[in-house]
């Protein structure tokens, strides 16, 4: 009786995909943070393969959500489950305190109408002036995420869904991508800061999405190599290779052909270092997230996700 009473050990059951699907964090994140930082210490099976119990899924969470928050894995990685507990305990009580005020987010979504209805007179100058006013009064942070993103997003879906001529959705870009390649050129850079890459895979003509990411990582104090739209796999490899870049971060708009799009950033991840990180952002790719994390890139649909994992890779060691 006693015997049935004892706890019996904890099992490490779970294979790291699993791991990576409950946790949103790659596999190859899972295997950087383990070899690197520590983070977790899976069994390994009689094949080798790694094996984790509920306790590391648990604490890969907390890592997660701590880093999301803006700290890098290296200051979090030694801290205890509890202490990562209350640390994301107090993260999630500061972002409700901080939380911009109702007004704030009206004052963007009224932008972003306001810009949706120039963009369909074809007023060009009063489109520009609008959204250059609305930046100066948000602040350049809320203007890419608030504004620029959902207005990108929004004009891509009219668009698509035939509510918006090609003159009216060129008009947009043109005007967005030229605000934003400008505040993206605005931040001077450090001797020393990160660099990054930013295009487009070939095929992908969207060049404001690529232009959004450059200035949301110049904001975050890199030194931003902007290439624009349409390249090679081989062109963005040897650039990144020749410009010694920490991370290659490319803009996936939309997805109009998968097997060309997958091809293209499985030659691109094939081709550069295994140091450099590759990082696929915009609302096309997390319809190929499964088969992006499976070649070892990182999905980051929303432009504050994307911005998260830019911190986390400025930081690191």
């Amino acid at each position: 009786m006693t015997a049935l009473q004892e706890s019996p050990p904890v099992a490490a059951r779970h294979p790291i995909a699993v791991v990576a699907e409950r946790t949103g964090l790659t596999q190859d994140v899972l295997r950087v943070w383990e070899r690197r930082y520590g983070a977790v210490h899976p069994e390994r099976g009689a094949g080798g393969q790694r094996r984790y119990t509920d306790a590391d899924i648990a604490r890969l969470a907390l890592l997660h959500a701590a880093t999301r928050a803006g700290r890098s894995i290296g200051q979090v990685a030694g801290l205890s489950t509890d202490a990562l507990e209350a640390l994301v305990n107090e993260d999630v009580t500061a972002r409700a305190r901080q939380a911009p005020p109702a007004v704030a987010s009206s004052a963007a979504m009224e932008a972003v109408a306001a810009s949706l209805a120039l963009a369909r007179t074809l007023d060009g100058a009063r489109l520009d002036e609008a959204l250059r006013r609305t930046a100066a009064q948000l602040g350049v942070s809320a203007f890419l995420e608030s504004v620029a993103a959902p207005l990108l997003r929004q004009v891509g879906d009219e668009w698509h869904a035939g509510r918006m001529t090609p003159a009216q959705e060129h008009l947009a870009s043109s005007v967005l991508h030229d605000i934003i390649v400008e505040t993206m050129r605005t931040f001077s850079k450090a001797n020393g800061a990160p660099r990054v890459l930013v295009a487009t895979a070939a095929g992908d003509r969207h060049a404001v999405g690529a232009a959004l990411v450059g200035a949301a990582a110049a904001v975050e104090g890199w030194s931003v190599l902007y290439l624009g739209a349409d390249l090679p796999a081989a062109e963005i490899a040897d650039a990144a290779r020749a410009a010694a870049v920490r991370v290659v971060a490319l803009s996936v708009v939309y997805v109009d052909d998968r097997a060309r799009m997958l091809g293209e950033l499985r030659a691109i991840r094939s081709r550069l270092p295994r140091e450099v990180t590759l990082i696929a952002g915009g609302g096309g790719s997390g319809a190929l997230a499964a088969e992006l994390s499976a070649m070892g890139v990182r999905v980051e649909s929303s432009l504050a996700g994307l911005v998260a994992e830019l911190r986390r890779e400025g930081v690191a060691p």
